[in-house]
């Protein structure tokens, strides 16, 4: 990676983006963090990021408009799409689109700098099977997906998800959201 390390976070999950965006920080990198098109175009007029994480779903926007967007601005840029909703057709569209790279959730920042890192060349030795993910981190995607959909209310969450209040509570104090 260059000494220039920039990094443009493009993510409407306001946790997930603070994750990555600590992450980032903690391994150098300086790090703007916007939640979508508009914001995006309004930070470009005052950086000039090298490296970029792009969510293919923002709300009610596609993150493929904001790959073409930041590759027009600077065909060097090293783009990476992050999806829950991966798919064969939108993967090639993203390519084309200018990203070095197309990730499906979950995804961390190891497995993001990977990405940057490898995107000259590729990898023929690529596992085919699907990525494993363990019961209780689906679990966890699931409540805080669930949360943030109800606005953090817990009692409407625990409702949504079929379980105790208490329960839900249990489980959130056992690992907190930051």
């Amino acid at each position: 990676m260059s000494d220039d390390r920039r990094i443009l976070i493009v993510e409407d999950d306001q946790t997930f983006a603070r994750t990555l965006h600590r992450s980032f920080e903690r391994r150098g990198y300086r790090v703007w963090m916007v939640h979508g098109p508009a914001e995006m175009e309004a930070m470009l007029e005052e950086a000039r990021p090298g490296y970029a994480v792009v969510d293919l779903k923002l709300g009610n926007a596609s993150g493929l408009s904001c790959v073409e967007r930041l590759h027009a601005f600077d065909p060097d840029m090293l783009i990476v799409v992050l999806t829950g909703f991966a798919s064969i057709a939108t993967a090639v569209e993203a390519i084309k689109l200018g990203a070095c790279h197309y990730l499906a959730k979950p995804s961390n920042t190891d497995d993001i700098e990977a990405a940057f890192n490898k995107a000259a060349e590729g990898d023929a030795d690529v596992p085919i099977e699907g990525r494993t993910t363990s019961i209780k981190t689906l679990e966890w995607e699931r409540i805080n997906e669930t949360l943030a959909e109800t606005g953090f209310n817990i009692s409407e969450t625990a409702r949504r998800l079929g379980m105790h209040r208490r329960t839900l509570a249990r489980k959130l104090e056992k690992k907190p959201l930051r």
